[in-house]
């Protein structure tokens, strides 16, 4: 069986807390090479992230793993917050 620890995590930075119920919105930048101009290319993914405490706020920097869907379109969970906002 899989370990949970395995799973895909993210790094990001939350950009809504608060106005929803143990749920906050998380923006994940991957930068990548284009394919054919090989520019790096900044590109921007929002998620909902379930937070069981409450305890994230606007602007920390948190680690996110994906898990079994928990709503419609609420599939992360929060695994520790990395940096706290000043």
């Amino acid at each position: 069986m899989e370990d949970r620890n395995t799973r895909p995590t993210k790094l990001g930075e939350v950009v809504s807390a608060g106005k929803m119920d143990k749920t906050i919105v998380v923006k994940v930048v991957s930068n990548s090479k284009h394919p054919i101009y090989k520019k790096v290319v900044k590109k921007t993914n929002k998620f909902k992230v379930h937070d069981q405490n409450n305890e994230c706020a606007l602007g920390d920097i948190v680690e996110i793993m994906e898990t079994r869907p928990l709503s419609k379109d609420k599939y992360y969970r929060l695994v520790r917050i990395v940096e706290k906002a000043k």
